[in-house]
């Protein structure tokens, strides 16, 4: 990892560039044109009055190379965790534990918060990332199936 790798919580001058890494993992997850927010939702949805989401960034002296954003999730089973929706890492930054180092936050900050679980989905075809949750001995269950429906919000 670089020496000069920082991870401090995301601003709201960070929107932009983390738009730009959410269109590169789509990118690579082979799904360009799913990304559909709009970035004034976005900001909004992470620095307005009712914040839904909270995130952490991996900044260098060339700026952002990732980040990782979370929200928390209610299981009627469990009660709260931390669901972390997206990790990501810039493809020319993979390999140098930048991905560690925003894990390793994301497992900091839900035991800070007192959630006993930490909560993720990863594509069954994404082998380094597979392998790389299986390094923190993680649960992978194949056995949910996703379920979402869209709704129209006639934009």
């Amino acid at each position: 990892m670089s020496l000069t790798l920082t991870i401090r919580r995301a601003q709201r001058t960070d929107c932009p560039r983390l738009l730009e890494l959410i269109r590169e993992l789509a990118l690579y997850e082979k799904a360009p044109d799913e990304v559909t927010v709009r970035d004034a939702h976005f900001e909004e949805s992470g620095f307005g009055n009712k914040p839904v989401w909270w995130a952490f960034v991996a900044e260098d002296g060339n700026g952002i190379q990732g980040f990782a954003l979370y929200y928390i999730r209610y299981s009627t089973w469990k009660g709260q965790c931390l669901y972390l929706e997206d990790i990501i890492v810039t493809a020319t930054q993979r390999g140098k534990g930048i991905g560690s180092a925003l894990f390793e936050t994301i497992l900091k900050e839900a035991k800070e918060k007192k959630m006993a679980r930490v909560c993720w989905q990863v594509l069954d075809w994404n082998e380094p990332a597979i392998r790389f949750y299986k390094k923190y001995k993680a649960n992978l269950d194949p056995e949910w199936v996703n379920g979402a429906i869209e709704i129209s919000l006639d934009r």
